[in-house]
């Protein structure tokens, strides 16, 4: 289970504040922290914090303020290709392009800068007209995107396809396609792309005492079916904690009493 860590994000008041005033230490913070969770990679998204113009300096700073105070990879959010491009340059370890959809123009845009700058790439399963309700539907876009991304040369470990989990408080019905979606991604090459999800949707807007259940219900739900990763809060110790023992009682991992220490060590 690879966690993206979600909380650099200017959607957050602190976050967009800091990338207004470019005060690098909310972001530097929250980088040492989601490590110290446990995540794998961090996610950067400016959010609507940036005007659309200066987006592309605006990745440049993050990437640069938070690569000075932690080493791990990072996942570039945005759907400003400029803005990810200019990250890109920047970064000391491979990163992920989030997101493409399954439009062939902002394909072409994406694989190739994946392909020049050695990325990985999330891949979303819709296309200009929205998300669909249907799980088949939903794996249609997702075989568009793998056929891309093969075409391109893109190993399948280095794509992510996401099937977009929705709000459950208002679109019950998508969460069980959703599932279904992440079964049927692992049928559609081999070896077969990996899957993420934007885990925290799932409770958005729901009421406080019952968002940490939803997102870790789910998430162990999500893993039984084939998710291999989580743009979630890595500092959740029970969220994390649920993504570790998933593994161990899938027989992805094996037991040791020691589990829970060794996943945050990875």
């Amino acid at each position: 289970m690879i966690i993206f860590g979600e909380r650099i994000n200017g959607m957050y008041t602190d976050i967009g504040d800091a990338l207004r005033a470019k005060d690098p230490k909310p972001l530097q913070y929250w980088a040492t922290k989601q490590e110290e969770g446990g995540a794998h990679y961090l996610d950067l998204n400016s959010g609507p914090a940036i005007p659309k113009e200066e987006r592309a300096a605006a990745y440049e700073w993050m990437v640069n303020v938070v690569q000075e105070v932690c080493e791990l990879p990072l996942v570039l959010d945005s759907t400003n290709y400029d803005a990810i491009e200019a990250g890109l340059k920047l970064c000391k370890r491979p990163a992920i392009i989030n997101s493409v959809d399954a439009e062939p123009d902002k394909m072409d845009r994406v694989f190739t800068m994946a392909m020049q700058y050695n990325a990985g790439v999330v891949g979303l399963c819709m296309n200009k007209k929205g998300i669909p309700l249907d799980h088949d539907l939903r794996v249609a876009f997702a075989m568009e995107i793998v056929a891309t991304a093969d075409g391109y040369g893109l190993p399948m470990e280095d794509l992510y396809i996401d099937p977009l989990i929705l709000p459950v408080n208002v679109a019950q019905e998508h969460a069980l396609q959703v599932l279904e979606t992440l079964r049927l991604v692992k049928t559609l090459s081999n070896p077969a792309p990996r899957t993420v999800i934007g885990l925290t949707n799932v409770s958005q807007k729901s009421p406080n005492n019952i968002t940490n259940l939803l997102n870790r219900t789910f998430l162990a739900m999500a893993v039984s079916a084939g998710l291999d990763s989580a743009i979630m809060n890595a500092n959740d110790d029970d969220l994390v904690d649920v993504a570790a023992t998933t593994e161990i009682l899938l027989g992805h991992k094996i037991y040791a009493d020691s589990y829970l220490k060794v996943f945050r060590a990875r």
